[in-house]
């Protein structure tokens, strides 16, 4: 899972609004190194770090709550498609699809400050 990959390397708080925080600035973190890999050459690298990174959105679609509303449904579609960007770069090691994905967490991790305060 996700969250259990992220663990291993953070120590991280019970608070669950920060743990969302987490999840997402992990995904920024493992981008940056699909990145570096894709640079590299480095082909495992670049597959370990892109199935960390879609293992944390897959952690971020199962806390969703879609008996909360709309907003559920908006960001399942938006992981998923995060996702399936990932998988796409990942083959034609597409620098600018993990810049994308890049650009949509950190406009995710700005809204979830801005949301919870933190």
């Amino acid at each position: 899972m996700g969250l259990d990959v992220y663990n291993q390397q953070n120590a991280v708080s019970d608070d669950p609004y920060v743990l969302i925080l987490k999840l997402y600035e992990g995904i920024l973190k493992y981008l940056s190194f699909v990145k570096s890999a894709m640079e590299d050459g480095d082909i495992e690298a670049k597959f370990t770090y892109i199935n960390k990174t879609i293992a944390i959105f897959d952690e971020l679609r199962n806390v969703l709550d879609f008996d909360g509303g709309d907003v559920a449904y908006y960001l399942d579609g938006l992981y998923l498609y995060q996702i399936e960007t990932l998988f796409s770069a990942g083959i034609d090691d597409n620098i600018n699809a993990v810049n994308q994905v890049m650009k949509v967490a950190q406009g995710l991790i700005e809204a979830w400050k801005d949301e919870t305060g933190l």
